[in-house]
């Protein structure tokens, strides 16, 4: 059997189900793991706080959301890409993928969302299911290290890996995948909320 081309490798990512298979620096950590709304705890660690949409749309998922999202294959999915500002500073870039299966009974606020925050919805409907965090580094090839950097423009890391974080929702008969992708400049909030006691 042949090995797959390093091309493809690198627009794929392995999501594992423990945050110690990544070996990603110590100060990412409390990031990916932490429980609750990220959008919260971004908030806490910032004294201006916002969303900024970068689109809303049909597109075709990637690769390795497929089958998380019970697809057989890639297909389409409604969209929705964010940056998650603090103190106007991009800290995350959020992707979230609905199938075209879901209604409006499902995910009834989610065509309506705009610069509001996606987790506070989530987290404050009874009806959501969370599922479990998995864990990915990021490639520079990877779809979504690709277009967070784009989203940054002329600020956005070079060559560099990048760590995310996923979680599948469940709301009557629908499914939502949210991945949170953690820019390096995250980092910087935690020391500024250290050096603020």
């Amino acid at each position: 059997m042949s090995a797959r081309p390093r091309g493809a490798s690198l627009r794929q990512a392995q999501w594992q189900p423990h945050v110690l298979a990544l070996n990603a620096p110590a100060a990412y950590v409390p990031w990916l793991t932490a429980g609750g709304s990220l959008t919260a705890r971004l908030k806490a660690h910032s004294d201006s706080f916002r969303i900024q949409c970068l689109h809303q749309r049909i597109e075709r998922c990637l690769g390795d959301e497929a089958v998380a999202i019970g697809m057989h294959r890639p297909g389409r999915v409604w969209e929705r890409e964010v940056l998650l500002r603090c103190d106007n500073t991009p800290a995350v870039f959020g992707h979230t993928v609905v199938p075209m299966s879901a209604n409006a009974a499902d995910w009834p606020l989610f065509s309506t969302l705009g610069e509001r925050s996606l987790g506070s919805t989530l987290f404050g409907d009874p009806l959501v299911r969370r599922g479990v965090l998995e864990f990915a580094r990021l490639r520079e090839g990877h779809p979504l290290a690709q277009r967070a950097r784009a989203a940054l423009g002329a600020n956005a890391p070079r060559d560099q890996i990048l760590y995310a974080r996923r979680c599948l929702y469940q709301r009557r008969q629908g499914t939502l995948l949210v991945t949170e992708v953690f820019l390096p400049s995250v980092l910087e909030l935690i020391k500024t909320n250290d050096n603020k006691r």
